[in-house]
């Protein structure tokens, strides 16, 4: 059963922080649910799409031309059966994230393990029971890394299969690691390139989507975690709506009128314990334009359109079944953006939490 969030507040993930320094302390103090900050200033190895990497068969980082591809050119067959070997042996600990390439996953871990986070009078949203951790969606790495030939890796059965794994086992080696420091955890899959999906530049079907999705978040399910996903653009939200993710992430910014195109789904979503991770405050230069009420105000009218368009094809939704299935969030990553723009979103999002709890 899912627990009542109430507009708990959490981030993505990425920030424009060149170390993580005194900000996993910040945000544990700041948020609700802090999430451990990846560094893609620090260096290439913090990209999302090399941070998993180091476990992955027959891998080439090349930190100079940053640029990351998996050399299929000689036999895999050596390469393979190293990576099947822990897997089948169900060691987690061979797929462990390292210091090298997520500095900021230790520094959250150590702050978490010594720090409390900010009290609260209502027991459902104790910040210090929870923490988050994000892996890159085995979609948008699939599709992103390529091959030698700059074939989407994806499209290689042996590959897709060990990309999804690797995934998957890294995501439980989070959750635990995190558990002994928060009761609760939540494992995001950062999936960007899902806003392609269903156009040309994607030979995927939609069964072999939620297959790879439902493999990790059956991973992350049998750590006894949270699932989650998010895209930071409009996207087929009824593919993601049908897999087995406990919490939807959308930029409700600048597309919470696109989920209103999916109410069954969203109703069936609800029925099951399904939560929204609101992104709801902007990872740029319009976050200086808007105020905490504002916010608030802005999502509490895209649940009511939602509803309203869902009644209008005779599904009903109550605004009020949101509150207790809400989570507050930037827009997307803020690893693009300035410290100046990041720091802001972070307080403008605490203060705007703080008002959607109070109803």
């Amino acid at each position: 059963m899912m627990p009542d969030f109430n507009f708990l507040t959490t981030h993505v993930g990425s920030v424009p922080h060149p170390e993580p320094g005194d900000l996993p302390a910040r945000l544990a103090g700041l948020l609700d649910i802090p999430s451990w900050t990846q560094h893609p200033r620090r260096s290439f190895r913090e990209s999302m799409y090399v941070q998993y990497s180091p476990s992955l068969p027959a891998v080439l980082v090349d930190e100079a031309r940053e640029k990351i591809i998996l050399d299929t050119r000689s036999d895999l067959t050596p390469a393979l059966e190293a990576f099947y070997t822990p897997y089948l042996a169900d060691d987690v600990e061979a797929f462990a994230l390292r210091p090298d390439y997520a500095a900021g996953f230790f520094a959250m871990l150590e702050t978490l393990k010594g720090q409390e986070g900010p009290q609260t009078e209502k027991p459902w949203a104790n910040p210090t029971s929870w923490g988050k951790g994000q892996v890159t969606g085995p979609i948008s790495f699939g599709l992103t890394v390529t091959d030698q030939d700059l074939r989407a890796t994806l499209y290689n059965e042996l590959l897709a299969d060990v990309i999804v794994k690797n995934m998957a086992m890294n995501a439980r080696w989070q959750a635990r690691q995190l558990k002994p420091a928060r009761e609760n955890v939540i494992i995001f899959t950062d999936e960007p390139y899902m806003a392609s999906f269903g156009s040309a530049f994607i030979s995927l079907g939609r069964e072999q989507a939620v297959a790879y999705l439902d493999e990790v978040y059956d991973a992350i399910h049998a750590e006894g975690a949270v699932s989650g996903v998010h895209c930071c653009a409009n996207t087929d939200w009824g593919l993601l709506l049908s897999t087995k993710v406990d919490i939807l992430n959308l930029d409700a910014y600048g597309y919470i009128e696109n989920l209103a195109l999916y109410p069954a789904e969203v109703r069936e979503f609800l029925d099951r314990g399904g939560a929204v991770c609101w992104g709801l405050i902007p990872n740029n230069e319009q976050v200086f334009n808007e105020t905490p009420q504002g916010l608030a105000d802005r999502l509490r009218n895209g649940i009511k359109l939602i509803c309203e368009k869902a009644s209008a094809r005779g599904v009903a939704i109550k605004p009020g079944e949101f509150a207790s299935r809400s989570l507050v969030a930037p827009a997307c990553g803020l690893g693009s953006t300035s410290i100046e723009i990041a720091d802001r979103a972070f307080d403008i999002l605490a203060e705007t939490g703080s008002i959607l709890k109070k109803g």
